[in-house]
C-alpha cells in the first residue's frame, strides 16, 4: 500500500487557494495513553487542525523542550512502543482521512529497520516523516524507500542555515520545509520573531515546496502573525499543555484540545 503523500500535497495546496496557511498540530503516540493519545488527535483534527504530526517517544529528544519531553516521559513509562505509533497513524487517518505524519529521530528508525518503517508507517496510512535529526547527507536510504512507499520526507531548517545549505536541504526534501522559528527547543514563548520570516523568506528563495514554521506558536495571536508569512503553521507544546493541565481528566483533557484547534484555527484564517 501507498503512503499519503499525495493527500499532504493536496491538503497545503487547498490551504494556499483559500488563502490561508495550513494548521499543523503535533502530539507524541502514547500520551497520556496510546488510546487517549489517538481521541486527542482525531479532536485536534475535528476541532480545525488540517495535518497531525505523530510524535515518536525519545528518550532524549534533542529538539524537544520539557513540555515535550515530559508528554514523551510519561508514554515511555506507559511502555508506548513503534507498533504504537503505527497504531495511531492508522487509527486517526482511518478515523478522519487527515494527512497523518511521524516526527521521529533517526536512531528508533534505524534500529526498527529502514525499509520496514517505511513500508509500516505507508500500510497505515501515514503520508510521511518529519526527521529532525538526520542530516541530509545520510538520508538517502531513507529517502529512497519513502519514495518507494508513497511517503513525503521532511527535513528541519533553522535560522542558523546558510542559503547554500537551505538548498541542499529542500533539494533532498519532500512534502514541506520544516522552519524552526529559532534557534533552541520546542515550547510556547511570548513572541516567535523576525528571525522566522526572515528564513521563510530565503527558504522560499530555495524552492517550491510550502514551508511551514514551528517551534513558539502557542495562541490564536501568534498563529496569525506566522500565517502572514507562512505556508502552514506547526503547533505542538501549546496542545500538550492542554492535555497536562487536566492532570488525567481526559475527557476535559480532549476537550481543551479541540477548542485550542478551533482558536488556532480562526487565528491562521485572519493573517494578523
Amino acid at each position: 500500500m501507498a503512503g499519503n503523500v499525495e493527500l499532504l500535497n493536496s491538503v497545503l495546496a487547498q490551504a494556499r487557494t483559500e488563502n490561508r496557511a495550513a494548521l499543523v498540530g503535533y502530539l507524541p503516540a502514547g500520551f497520556p495513553t496510546v488510546d487517549g493519545g489517538v481521541q486527542a488527535m482525531i479532536s485536534m483534527l475535528d476541532g480545525g487542525c488540517d495535518i497531525v504530526e505523530v510524535g515518536l517517544p525519545h528518550s532524549d529528544p534533542v529538539l524537544d523542550g520539557p513540555v515535550i519531553q515530559t508528554a514523551d516521559d510519561i508514554a515511555l513509562r506507559g511502555g508506548v512502543k513503534i507498533v504504537d505509533v503505527i497504531r495511531t497513524v492508522r487509527e486517526v487517518h482511518t478515523a478522519t482521512g487527515a494527512p497523518v505524519l511521524c516526527m521521529t529521530y533517526w536512531n528508533p528508525v534505524d534500529r526498527y529497520g529502514v525499509e520496514r518503517f517505511a513500508a509500516d508507517l505507508a500500510e497505515a496510512g501515514g503520508a510521511g516523516c518529519i526527521l529532525p535529526d538526520l542530516p541530509v547527507e545520510e538520508s538517502e536510504v531513507w529517502r529512497k524507500a519513502a519514495e518507494q512507499h508513497g511517503l513525503a520526507t521532511v527535513f528541519v531548517v533553522a535560522p542558523s542555515s546558510r542559503d547554500e545549505r537551505l538548498a541542499k536541504i529542500t533539494a533532498a526534501g519532500s512534502g514541506f520545509v520544516y522552519a524552526a522559528s529559532l534557534m533552541g527547543v520546542t515550547g510556547t514563548r511570548e513572541s516567535v520573531g523576525r528571525e522566522a520570516q526572515d528564513l521563510v523568506t530565503r527558504t522560499r528563495a530555495t524552492t517550491e515546496l510550502p514551508v511551514c514554521v514551528g517551534l513558539g506558536v502557542s495562541n490564536p495571536r501568534q498563529a496569525a502573525e506566522v500565517a502572514r508569512f507562512a505556508d502552514g503553521v506547526i503547533v505542538g507544546s501549546a496542545f500538550v499543555k492542554r492535555l497536562l493541565a487536566e492532570d488525567g481528566d481526559l475527557t476535559a483533557g480532549v476537550a481543551g484540545v479541540r477548542a485550542l484547534a478551533g482558536e488556532l484555527a480562526e487565528g491562521v484564517r485572519k493573517r494578523a
